[in-house]
C-alpha cells in the first residue's frame, strides 16, 4: 500500500453508497431547515422571477451561507434564468445544486500533492483551532483513519496549557492504537513538538499530528506560539509542517466564519475540518467558509463515533443538502 493512498485513492460503488447514507444522516437537520427555506421560497410561483430570487436570496444567507457566497449563487442563477429565458421553480432544486456544486469544485485542491513520490516522510499536520471545537477528537479520528490505512501515525500533546486535552488525546491515542508524546502540564508546546518528530523520525513514522492550544482565537501570544511550534518543527523536519489544518465547529454558524478569519491572518493555514454538522442547522456555513477562504475543506465531522469524521465530498455534500 502506498503511503499516502488514503489522501488520493478512488471511492468504489460501495464506498460511495455508504458515504452517501453518512451525509444523509449527518446534514438531516441542515437540509430539512434549507429546503423549507427554500421551498417559502418559491412558494406559488410557477417561474424564477425576482420576488423567487430575492426570497433564495434570504434563505440562504438565513441558513448561513454567508452573504458573499449567497450573492454568488444568486448571480450564477440570474444567469441561467436569462440564458434559458424560462427557468420553472420546478428546476429550481436542481440549478441550486449545480451551481454550488461548480462554486466549490473551483476551489478543488486537495492539499496534497497528486503522485506518492512527491511526499516526504514523515508528513507533518499541524492542528489549530480554538477550544470546544473539536480538535483533539479530529486528531484521534484521523490517527485512526489513518491507522486503518496501514500507516505509522505519532501524535503530539503540545496543547500543554490543559491537562484534560493531553489526556483526552493519550485515551484517543489507545483508541487509534498509536503512540502519543507528552511532557507535564505547563512545559513549552515547541518543545513538545521538537520531542514528537525526532520520535517520528526515529521510528520512520508515516504521518504526524501535532496538538496545540487552543485558547481564544485573537490573542496574539497564541499565534506568536503557533509560529514558535512551526519553527522549532522545521529544525528537526525541514518540510514540516506540511499542513496546517484549522478546525471550525459547524455549530457556531457565522462565528466559525470569524475564527477562519483571524486563524487565516495569524498563521498560513493550509486545509480545514469543520466539524460537528450532525446536531445542527447550520450546515450550509460549510459552503460559505469553502468559498469566501479559497482554502480547500478537507474533513467534516458528521458524528461522535470514531468513523464520523469524513472527507469533503462538495457534490455529495451539496446533493445531500438539496436534495
Amino acid at each position: 500500500m502506498g503511503i499516502f493512498s488514503i489522501f488520493n485513492k478512488k471511492k468504489k460503488e460501495g464506498e460511495e453508497i455508504v458515504q452517501k447514507e453518512v451525509y444523509d444522516k449527518g446534514l438531516a437537520r441542515s437540509k430539512e431547515s434549507v429546503m423549507t427555506k427554500v421551498a417559502r421560497a418559491v412558494a406559488g410561483k410557477s417561474k424564477v422571477d425576482d420576488e423567487v430570487l430575492d426570497n433564495l436570496e434570504e434563505a440562504l444567507i438565513t441558513s448561513d451561507v454567508g452573504i458573499e457566497t449567497t450573492l454568488k449563487i444568486i448571480d450564477r442563477i440570474q444567469a441561467r434564468v436569462a440564458r434559458d429565458k424560462y427557468l420553472g421553480t420546478e428546476e429550481l432544486n436542481r440549478i441550486l445544486k449545480e451551481e454550488i456544486a461548480a462554486l466549490l469544485v473551483e476551489n478543488d485542491s486537495t492539499g496534497h500533492p497528486e503522485g506518492e513520490e512527491d511526499f516526504k516522510r514523515p508528513y507533518v499536520i499541524m492542528v489549530v483551532g480554538v477550544n470546544g471545537v473539536g480538535k483533539t477528537t479530529t486528531i484521534g479520528k484521523l490517527a485512526y483513519k489513518f491507522k486503518q490505512e496501514g500507516l505509522k501515525v505519532v501524535l503530539g500533546a503540545a496543547d500543554t496549557f490543559r491537562a484534560a486535552a493531553v489526556e483526552q488525546l493519550v485515551e484517543w491515542g489507545k483508541r487509534a492504537d498509536v503512540p502519543v508524546v507528552k511532557q507535564n502540564m505547563g512545559a513549552d508546546p515547541a518543545s513538545v513538538a521538537f520531542d514528537t518528530l525526532k520520535s517520528a523520525v526515529a521510528q520512520n513514522a508515516d504521518v504526524v499530528l501535532i496538538d496545540t492550544a487552543g485558547r481564544l482565537h485573537n490573542k496574539i501570544g497564541l499565534m506568536n506560539e503557533l509560529t514558535k511550534i512551526r519553527n522549532v518543527m522545521a529544525k528537526v523536519v525541514d518540510h514540516a509542517p506540511d499542513e496546517v489544518l484549522l478546525v471550525l465547529d459547524g455549530s457556531t454558524g457565522q462565528n466559525a466564519f470569524e475564527q477562519a478569519k483571524q486563524f487565516t491572518h495569524a498563521t498560513e493555514v493550509t486545509t480545514l475540518a469543520i466539524t460537528k454538522l450532525d446536531g445542527t442547522a447550520k450546515g450550509g456555513v460549510v459552503i460559505g467558509i469553502s468559498d469566501q477562504f479559497q482554502i480547500p475543506v478537507k474533513y467534516i465531522g458528521l458524528g461522535e463515533g470514531i468513523n464520523d469524521l469524513q472527507e469533503f465530498d462538495k457534490v455529495a455534500f451539496v446533493d445531500s443538502l438539496f436534495q
